[in-house]
């Protein structure tokens, strides 16, 4: 319980950041993946949103137009969402500032994995089955946690950055220093951000290989033991702050009003 208090408490350590990004990565594939099965759509590509609102837009494409406006609102109001909930708890000085958007992701991935059925057939207003919203919204909460969680050196929703950031270093390591260069300017590789970003690389394909052959045979339900663990991972920081979560509206400390001075003995 320790351990996973310090994974996803306020307090961040190198190891338990690299940890849960890895942890993530594997999650953000399996939904992105699997959710392709269900929508034919990969919820947390904003990139390829932009791109088919931009295109459609030129071809008079509305409906299509429309179902890329539904989801990239999606995505930034998941964003949004885990920007005033971690905010909301540091005001408050919880253990839990982290644990709170994650709680919110499990809870939602619960839902999509024992009535996703349902979200297919629930029409809205940007002409895409609820399942489109309810997906991006969750990669857009993954996302800015992480991201507010490791200032901004980790991303686990989408490869694009991490590919890239991969490939550089990997250019530093294959990069042939000439015999009598100084140590200072030598080019060397970051042996750590090496492992970090592969390492992420591999969890995203791994989430996405099991995610899309567990949509395939199982169906919806395959997510619920992915929102399980983050449910499991998220609880005990929870657990910490129960008493402060009792009154969720009461004011922080620091801002309440001061107690009167004790009077001096007579």
């Amino acid at each position: 319980m320790r351990r996973l208090r310090h994974l996803t408490g306020n307090r961040r350590t190198v190891a338990s950041n690299r940890v849960l990004g890895l942890l993530l990565a594997f999650n953000a594939g399996a939904v992105n993946a699997g959710g392709f099965l269900v929508v034919h759509l990969y919820t947390s590509h904003m990139t390829g949103f932009l791109s088919s609102l931009a295109d459609n837009l030129v071809l008079g494409q509305m409906k299509i137009v429309l179902g890329a406006i539904g989801a990239l609102w999606a995505f930034m109001s998941g964003a949004g969402t885990t920007a005033i909930m971690i905010n909301w708890a540091r005001q408050r000085k919880l253990r839990s500032t982290f644990a709170l958007p994650l709680v919110l992701e499990s809870v939602l991935m619960l839902l999509f994995g024992l009535v996703g059925a349902i979200t297919l057939t629930w029409p809205t207003p940007f002409a895409v089955p609820l399942a489109v919203l309810l997906l991006s919204f969750i990669m857009g909460l993954q996302n800015a946690t992480v991201t507010k969680m490791s200032s901004s050196q980790i991303r686990t929703t989408h490869m694009t950055g991490v590919v890239t950031d991969l490939g550089i270093e990997m250019g530093k390591m294959l990069y042939w220093n000439r015999t009598g260069t100084a140590p200072e300017s030598q080019v060397r590789a970051n042996q750590a951000r090496l492992r970090l970003f592969a390492g992420l690389v591999g969890m995203f394909l791994v989430g996405g290989i099991a995610g899309a052959a567990g949509f395939k045979h199982v169906g919806f339900v395959f997510v619920v033991p992915l929102a399980l663990v983050l449910l499991a991972l998220s609880l005990p920081p929870l657990w910490a702050d129960r008493a402060r979560l009792r009154h969720p509206l009461r004011k922080p400390l620091a801002l309440e009003a001061p107690l009167d001075p004790p009077t001096a003995p007579r």
